[in-house]
């Protein structure tokens, strides 16, 4: 299945080399012209002139973009290129109404939509380790597989469009959580004086180890942050969950209070910075005391 890529970030510049590398990528579109280029060049992808010249050469395309108002404004630009028989696969993580918006659009077109955000960072993006939870119809799914299959090694489909999305809220939410934990924990190690290394080694393997312990507790110990999940954007998807949430009545102290701190982190200029900088937070609570 020849496919185009749209959005070379940190996430999508390793899931389109992992196309590239399953024989699919076959061209790129992104804002900033030199990033396809680059790619381009490394890869032998056609550089698409604009998202309607590459879903006309294309017979899927992988989207990941930043937030809704972009994943609404390439929709609309690969319209004039879209056709029965085209797949769009969303990879950015966004609201489940925008899913729907989005493949509302398509379907007058009669191209295929299926909202599928993912999870595993950076790091799964490089190595396609990706897990990727979708919405859509079971037959799109079907045929998105194969795209599906060289960036990660954990395929859902969850039900119908917006279902991937509320999936990858639910993930987010776990996220809060963690990174939090992590942040509490890793803050205390230092200020009881333990040997971090020492401590990472070995409660990385323990009960309390997650994901975000093993592979972001390191930047924590050296102090260093280099943009993984940025604040900016983790704050972005938990508005969403914020949102979704109101809609039942709920208020969820997780993310309140992740969405707290990351409003203090932004001030304070770490925006752009991994969410692990969480860490800067926790330590000055011990800092005061000593």
């Amino acid at each position: 299945m020849k496919t185009g890529f749209i959005g070379l970030g940190a996430m999508g510049m390793g899931m389109s080399r992992n196309l590239y590398q399953a024989g699919l990528l076959g061209g790129v579109w992104n804002r900033t012209t030199a990033k396809a280029t680059a790619l381009a060049a490394e890869t032998g992808a056609t550089v698409a002139a604009s998202p309607a010249d590459l879903a006309a050469m294309s017979e899927a395309i992988v989207l990941c973009v930043s937030a809704d108002a972009d994943v609404l404004q390439v929709i609309d630009a690969l319209l004039p290129g879209a056709r029965p028989g085209l797949l769009v696969i969303d990879s950015s993580t966004a609201a489940a109404t925008t899913a729907r918006e989005a493949a509302r659009r398509l379907a007058a077109h009669g191209a295929d939509f299926l909202d599928c955000p993912v999870s595993g960072g950076v790091e799964g993006a490089k190595k396609g380790t990706l897990a990727i939870m979708c919405g859509g119809s079971e037959a799109a799914f079907e045929r998105a597989r194969p795209v599906l299959a060289a960036m990660g090694t954990t395929l859902t489909h969850m039900g119908p469009t917006g279902y991937g999305q509320a999936a990858k809220a639910t993930n987010q939410i776990l996220c809060a959580g963690a990174i939090q934990a992590a942040a509490d924990a890793m803050a205390f190690a230092r200020a009881e004086g333990l040997p971090l290394d020492k401590v990472i080694e070995t409660l990385g393997k323990g009960a309390g180890a997650s994901w975000y312990f093993v592979n972001r507790a390191p930047f924590m110990a050296k102090g260093e942050f280099p943009a993984g999940f940025r604040v900016r954007l983790h704050d972005k998807d938990l508005g969403i969950c914020q949102a979704m949430a109101a809609k039942h009545g709920a208020v969820l102290p997780s993310i309140e209070l992740a969405r707290a701190d990351y409003a203090r982190l932004m001030e304070a200029g770490h925006a752009d910075e991994d969410v692990s900088t969480l860490v800067r937070l926790r330590n000055a609570l011990f800092n005061a005391e000593t």
